[in-house]
This record gives structure tokens, sequence and C-alpha cells, in this order.
């Protein structure tokens, strides 16, 4: 299914991407040496919870995990890359963690991810990766617009990444979203400009590159969900829930302090 929102709809997405945006800073300030995961997540239900906002994860249950999610945000260390379930661990100085949260408000959802390292340490592997994932996601964001093609997305963030280095693997990347969190179209994380959907004013997309170092292979945890490195290399993923307008793409899960 691929929804286009009219502009009540659209006004809905703006409020619900800046709660998504808000509360991910808001877990990135508190997340520190000692935090353990499990906080995060009782962090971001209470948040959720007090905006009159719903989970898109805590029943979410598809054919690729194992079972309800059961838990309000995910949070990925190290080597996990996606879907990560929280769990009784505490983080340590130099951790490369990302955050990904979905939520629904008033019946529109947004999404989005960012990743960070925990502490003083600054690993430049880990500098690297997030600093080119980001780099990805700028560039997707610049390649939609009406009129453009999923094609010229994927091909548009699959260049940041192949030319940085990194291996990309195409199982799970972007997709649409609005009512509901994940629709049709799927944005693989490469591809070939001018293919695919012609993206339309109204047309909301999730965008998020991510890579792991050294492969493009991925193991499940014994969780059912948590997707890791299959060589134990660090990882990094940065998401954005964008609309596509008359004027281009407007991002609409940017921390206020980011906002034009």
């Amino acid at each position: 299914m691929i929804e286009i929102l009219n502009p009540t709809l659209l006004t809905r997405a703006r409020d619900t991407g800046s709660l998504v945006a808000d509360i991910l800073q808001t877990l990135k300030s508190r997340s520190t040496v000692g935090t353990n995961l499990l906080d995060i997540d009782r962090w971001a239900k209470n948040m959720i919870v007090d905006a009159g906002a719903l989970s898109c994860y805590v029943d979410y249950e598809p054919s690729f995990g194992r079972g309800p999610f059961g838990h309000y945000i995910c949070t990925a260390v190290n080597d996990a890359v996606l879907h990560g379930q929280p769990y009784d661990y505490k983080l340590a100085d130099g951790d490369l963690l990302t955050l990904d949260l979905a939520v629904s408000l008033r019946g529109v959802a947004a999404d989005a991810a960012i990743s960070f390292i925990v502490g003083k340490a600054a690993p430049s592997e880990s500098v690297a990766l997030i600093s080119t994932t980001e780099r990805a996601l700028a560039a997707g964001i610049a390649a939609a617009g009406p009129g453009a093609r999923i094609g010229d997305i994927s091909h548009a963030i699959g260049t940041v990444l192949s030319e940085a280095g990194y291996p990309i693997n195409t199982q799970f990347g972007g997709h649409g979203i609005g009512s509901t969190m994940h629709q049709d179209p799927h944005v693989p994380n490469t591809g070939r400009p001018g293919r695919g959907y012609k993206l339309r004013p109204g047309l909301l997309l999730a965008l998020e590159p991510w890579i792991m170092a050294d492969t493009a292979e991925l193991v499940t945890d014994a969780d059912g969900w948590t997707l890791r490195s299959a060589t134990g290399c660090r990882t990094a993923h940065s998401e954005h829930t964008i609309a596509i307008t008359d004027g281009g793409a407007e991002i609409l899960t940017l921390p206020k302090q980011a906002q034009p």
C-alpha cells in the first residue's frame, strides 16, 4: 500500500516527526556511561505515553521477527545494527549506540534513527561509520522531490556508501510510512537512477542508510530480533522521515536545534 497524505494529515505528520526527534534527542542526552538499555526503553515508553502517542514497536509482529517486539525503542550497540531489543546491558565508554524510534500520533506515524558514541572516547572507525550514514542520508534526501523516482534516492545513498568503501546490504532499507509504520514503496540503500515509483507530493518516506564496517552479512541474535554484523564489526544507522512536497523533500524528524 502506498499512501498519499492530504494537507491535514501532513500537518499531523509534522507533529509526529517533531515528537520522534525530541524523544531521540532526550534519550541521547541521557545515554551516558553506565546507562542501562532497559532504562532507555522505560524512558521512551514514558515520553510516548505522556505525549498521548502510540508505540509502533511494542506489539509489532512481522515475518522477520520472532513474536511481538515487546519494547518501545530499538537499541543497537556496536556490532548490532537493526531491530535491537533492549536488554540488561550498561553502556561503556566508546560504545557505538543506535536508537531507532517509531511512534504514531493522531493516526500518523514517523520513524527516525540516530547513531552516536557514548562517553568521551571517539574511535575513528566509529566516527567514520556514523559520518558516512549521515552523509548518505543527506544525499538521499537531496535526491527526493516530486517527479524523482525511488531509484534516484537509492542511487544517491548507495553512491556515498560505496565510495566510502562499505559493503551494502539490501535486505532492509527505507520504506513508505503513513497511517502505519512500514508501507510500500521499499527504498533500497543502493539502486539505479530513473527506476521505480515516481514520487508525488504527500508521500512520506523513511530513508535509512545503515552499514557494517567490513561485511554485508547479518546474523540474528537468540532473541529472534536483533540483527548483528556476521563478523562482529561495528555498525551505524541514520534515518529520517521525509515528506515529498511541491518544493522538494521536507524533513519531518529534524531536531529543533537543527531546524532552519
